[in-house]
């Protein structure tokens, strides 16, 4: 997003992802190990460090079995959609804070992640701090009132975690697999706070920057 990319959100690869890339004039990104595998070094990948880093063009299909998913899913209910983390917490919550004078619901979800072994749910406790963070960004434009138990408990954690946030996301379960695959890059862009002042948005099935 922040290089003006539009991004295509898929459910997950499989033999259709292809199809649907050629459908929108887009080129379908690859896992990290499959990229680090091929002998094509101009693939895309799920790697925000290479995203940041290639020339792939404007137009990519983003396959992935979480965040991809919740989104077409989300889509699909006819809900708004936004994208927001560590790097853009700043910017998401200024786009939030104007919904929420309008008096409009707002959901912040921690997509989690997936045990390799089995593909079951796991926790991610990097996502419920990106939750926290954004959460944190709100109560100082104080909307803290109008939380959840569960939103205020999010808010409460970041705050309490803050000062050693680099130490706890590194050490995490998604961190260390990161790591062990040689992909420490990840993490060190996931941890750039307010990095960003993107704000990525779902529109007709792609994810835009709307600044």
């Amino acid at each position: 997003m922040d290089r003006g990319m539009t991004v295509f959100p898929y459910r997950w690869k499989d033999e259709k992802a292809q199809e649907f890339a050629r459908q929108q004039e887009a080129i379908l990104a690859v896992g990290r190990l499959e990229a680090k595998a091929s002998s094509q070094s101009n693939l895309p990948t799920l790697s925000p460090s290479a995203l940041l880093r290639g020339n792939f063009g404007q137009r990519i299909v983003l396959p992935s079995p979480n965040g991809s998913t919740i989104t077409t899913r989300l889509d699909e209910a006819k809900t708004h959609v936004i994208a927001g983390c560590l790097r853009n917490a700043s910017a998401v919550a200024e786009f939030l804070q104007a919904r929420l004078e309008l008096g409009e619901s707002v959901a912040i979800i921690a997509a989690g992640e997936r045990w390799p072994s089995d593909g079951s749910l796991r926790p991610a406790i990097e996502d419920y701090l990106g939750v926290g963070v954004i959460l944190s960004e709100l109560t100082a434009r104080g909307f803290r009132e109008l939380m959840t138990p569960e939103a205020s408990c999010a808010d409460d954690l970041y705050v309490m975690r803050s000062k050693n946030l680099s130490a706890t996301i590194r050490g995490c379960a998604s961190a260390l697999e990161l790591q062990a695959m040689g992909f420490e890059d990840d993490v060190d862009v996931a941890l750039e706070r307010n990095s960003s002042s993107t704000v990525p948005v779902l529109d007709n099935g792609a994810i835009i920057a709307i600044r």
